[in-house]
């Protein structure tokens, strides 16, 4: 803790509120008002119509549509951005260099494309203050890295160059998935093995555990305001639904980022109620006196729509009744450490 409280200390500029954050890649046309020409399109067929959308290389729930009623709903939840290439040589390969979005540390590099669905990737951790609290960034599909765990960097360090690697990709659709996120647990290999299959390559910095913000809408807002704070960023998004967990000792993640905190937790509850985004970021955390024996959800946004198709499946019910999804109860398993540990 006294190194990680180091290092923020280190990367944050004296006096500064806020850190210095860039877009990863020279392509700038997020913050142009030509969204078609910042993402990477996705091919879609829907209803018998073949078509090439950027708007699925967006942040969001912007993949596979269904109909339900008169409306379209998407069902599936990309939770990074899909950023286009603006350089390539004459074979159609990416020349695009791929740089760090603000001063950090480099704390996992996957060099092995096989081993993720993201291909080669990065992750980089930064201070968003002198508490060493931290967010981190993730970088996927890269051709080639240049960084290794521990190198600090600064906004625009080089980390490697844009590629195609990762499952379902080809050289025309090659792009940077970028992902901006909290950390979930510190002990995710033991959730893993409870929950998921195969090998965990990659510990703590396996994309399951690190869960992504609005990356895109936050750039932007940044960018016309650079004194916001990714903290003030996250507590500011709407929230969806709440749910009421019991006190089972320590709150692993409230205490990795007690900005999310309201009130005092070191005060005696039955129970924490914690509010959530409809894609599951938490954006706070409090005590709640309520007696509850299992994870409850105490109030959600009322909706016409069913809740599991706006909430990438975490909830079920409609109206303004909603009980946790076996996904839902998975992602609140994590996040408040209701698994056991590896054996």
């Amino acid at each position: 803790m006294f190194r990680t409280l180091i290092l923020a200390l280190a990367f944050l500029p004296s006096g500064a509120s806020a850190l210095d954050w860039q877009l990863p890649t020279e392509n700038r046309h997020l913050l142009t008002g030509e969204p078609e020409k910042f993402y990477m399109y996705v091919d879609r067929t829907f209803e018998g119509v073949s078509s090439k959308p950027w708007q699925g290389g967006a942040w969001g729930l912007v993949r596979n549509p269904v109909r339900v009623g008169g409306k379209v709903e998407y069902m599936r939840f990309h939770e990074g951005i899909d950023i286009a290439p603006v350089k390539r040589d004459k074979a159609g390969n990416p020349l695009d260099l791929v740089m760090s979005v603000a001063p950090g540390r480099v704390v996992h590099v996957n060099d092995s494309s096989g081993r993720s669905n993201y291909g080669r990737y990065i992750v980089v951790e930064h201070p968003v203050d002198s508490s060493g609290n931290m967010v981190h960034s993730l970088y996927a599909h890269l051709a080639t890295t240049t960084v290794k765990p521990g190198d600090r960097v600064k906004a625009g360090s080089v980390l490697g160059r844009m590629g195609y690697t990762g499952r379902g990709l080809n050289r025309t659709r090659a792009h940077l998935h970028l992902e901006l996120g909290l950390m979930m647990s510190n002990r995710f290999q033991g959730w893993f093995q409870r929950y998921s299959g195969g090998t965990n390559h990659h510990g703590n910095y396996n994309g399951m555990n690190l869960i992504g913000m609005d990356v895109a809408r936050f750039m932007t807002e940044v960018h016309k305001n650079p004194e916001l704070k990714v903290t003030d960023f996250v507590r500011r998004s709407p929230a969806y639904f709440k749910v009421t967990v019991p006190r089972r000792g320590t709150l692993e993640f409230a205490s990795r980022h007690p900005w999310l905190v309201y009130g005092d937790l070191t005060k005696p509850s039955p129970s924490w109620e914690i509010s959530l985004t409809a894609t599951g970021l938490p954006t706070g955390i409090a005590i709640s006196q309520r007696k509850v024996g299992e994870p409850i959800v105490s109030a959600v946004k009322a909706s016409d729509t069913a809740h599991r198709y706006l909430t990438r499946g975490l909830l079920s019910g409609e109206g303004s009744s909603a009980t946790l999804s076996t996904n839902g109860k998975k992602l609140i398993a994590l996040l408040t450490g209701d698994f056991p540990d590896p054996k």
